[in-house]
C-alpha cells in the first residue's frame, strides 16, 4: 500500500534540535527564557517588523491584537470571509460581532473596492466598525495599500492576519508589517512551525509591551502576585521558541520548496480542461503555502468533491478551499458584504498536498491521480 501523502506536514531540520537541546542543557524549560527573546529579535530581522511578542498561537495573537486596538463588547469588526474560522473567533471572544467582506478574483483576498464602498456607507449612517481584520490567504498578500488608505481615511486600525503568509512579499515588504498590528501562526501545518505558536508584531513598542503583559496573566510589577487587569496564559514557551529559531533559519528554503511544488503542479496540470490555479498578484510574491486550484466540473469531468474523494482513496489528502465564514452556522446571523466570489471559490476550489518535504515521487502520484480522474470520467484513453 502507498504511504499517505498529507496536505502540509511539519518539516524539521537539524538546527531545531540544537536549540531545544540548549534549552534542556540550561534547564530553561520554564515558559520564558533566552530563546524567546532571540526568536522575537530574529523574527523582526526577517520580516522587517519593529517589535514582536511570541505567544502560544496565531489565535492568541489575534485575540490580543483586537483587545490592544480597543475592540469591546457590542463593537463590529470588518473581516475577510474567505478564511479559517480562527480569524473571526477572537472577535467574538471580546463580545464583538464580525461583518464579513468578500474576496476579489486577483488574489482571493479581501476586495479593496468592496471594503471602501462598505466603509463609505457606514460613515454616512454613522456606524463605522471598530477595526478591520485583513487576511493574507494561502501564502499570498492581499492588496494592502488601498485597504490601508481607506482604513486611515476613517481612522480605523488595520490588523493583518498573516498566519498563512510568512515569507510572502507585498511590494518588497512582508505582509503583516503594514497595519497597526500583524499576526502570524506557527501551527504544525504552516510554512514554519513551533508545533504550536504565534507572533504578534507592531512598530509601536508600547503595544508589544502591553501584549506581553496581557499574555503573562497581566501581572503587575510587585514582589507579590497582584493583578489589576484580566490577563491570559498566552506566552510561548522557551523550548518551542528554540524550535522556531531553527525553523526561521530555513524559511527561504521552505518557501522555495513550496513554490517549486506549485510550478511542478502547474506545468503538469494547467493544460487539463477545467483547471485554473490560484493566481499570483503582480504586486508581490506568494509563498504558495498551499497550491490551490479551481475545477470546472463540466470541462474536467469531475467536480471538486469527486476529485477529493477519489484521491483520498489513493491515500492522498486534499482539502476544499476554506468555507466562507458567512456560510458557517456559527456566524449565520452576521452581515456579509458581497459573498459570491468567496462562495464560488469554495464550491470549485481544492488545495493540493503542498508540504516543503514532498518528494518528486509524491508530486507525481498526486498529478497522476488527477490526470487519471480526468481521463476516466471523460471516457478517454491516454496515448
Amino acid at each position: 500500500m502507498n504511504k499517505p501523502i498529507l496536505l502540509s506536514t511539519p518539516h524539521m531540520g537539524d538546527r531545531e534540535l540544537e536549540f531545544v537541546k540548549a534549552a534542556f542543557d540550561t534547564n530553561w524549560i520554564a515558559p520564558v527564557g533566552p530563546h524567546i527573546d532571540a526568536f522575537e529579535q530574529e523574527f523582526c530581522q526577517v520580516t522587517g517588523a519593529g517589535y514582536a511578542a511570541a505567544v502560544s498561537s496565531g489565535t492568541a495573537s489575534l485575540h490580543l491584537a483586537l483587545q490592544l486596538v480597543g475592540v469591546e463588547s457590542g463593537d463590529e469588526v470588518f473581516c475577510s470571509t474567505l478564511t479559517f474560522v480562527a480569524t473571526a473567533n477572537p472577535i467574538t471572544y471580546l463580545g464583538a460581532k464580525p461583518v464579513f467582506i468578500d474576496s476579489d478574483r486577483t488574489s482571493w483576498n479581501m476586495s479593496p473596492e468592496l471594503l471602501q464602498s462598505a466603509l463609505e456607507h457606514r460613515a454616512q449612517i454613522g456606524k463605522l466598525p471598530k477595526a478591520v481584520v485583513l487576511v493574507h490567504l494561502y501564502g499570498q498578500s492581499a492588496d494592502i495599500d488601498p485597504i490601508l488608505k481607506v482604513c486611515d481615511q476613517y481612522d480605523l486600525p488595520l490588523i493583518e492576519d498573516a498566519a498563512e503568509a510568512l515569507g510572502a512579499t507585498y511590494k518588497g515588504h512582508s505582509p503583516g508589517t503594514f497595519g497597526r498590528i500583524g499576526i502570524y501562526s506557527f501551527n504544525g501545518n504552516k510554512i514554519i512551525t513551533t508545533s504550536g505558536g504565534g507572533m504578534l508584531v507592531a512598530n509601536d513598542p508600547q503595544l508589544i509591551a502591553k501584549a506581553r503583559f496581557l499574555a503573562t496573566q497581566a501581572r503587575d510589577p510587585a514582589p507579590h502576585y497582584q493583578h489589576a487587569e484580566i490577563g491570559y496564559n498566552y506566552r510561548l514557551s522557551n523550548v518551542l521558541a528554540g524550535i522556531g529559531r531553527g525553523q526561521l533559519l530555513v524559511l527561504s528554503e521552505r518557501v522555495a520548496a513550496r513554490r517549486r511544488n506549485f510550478e511542478i503542479y502547474a506545468s503538469a496540470l494547467a493544460n487539463l480542461p477545467g483547471i485554473k490555479f490560484m493566481p499570483e498578484a503582480d504586486y508581490g510574491q506568494a509563498t504558495r503555502w498551499l497550491t490551490c486550484l479551481t475545477i470546472d466540473a463540466e470541462a474536467f469531468g469531475a467536480n471538486r468533491e469527486q476529485i477529493r474523494i477519489a484521491l483520498a482513496a489513493k491515500q492522498i489528502e486534499t482539502r476544499p478551499v476554506w468555507k466562507p465564514l458567512h456560510l458557517q452556522p456559527v456566524f449565520a446571523e452576521c452581515e456579509c458584504i458581497g459573498g459570491a466570489v468567496a462562495e464560488d471559490l469554495f464550491v470549485h476550489g481544492l488545495c493540493l498536498p503542498s508540504g516543503s518535504n514532498l518528494t518528486d515521487e509524491d508530486l507525481e502520484r498526486v498529478i497522476s491521480g488527477i490526470v487519471e480522474i480526468h481521463y476516466k470520467n471523460k471516457g478517454l484513453s491516454k496515448l
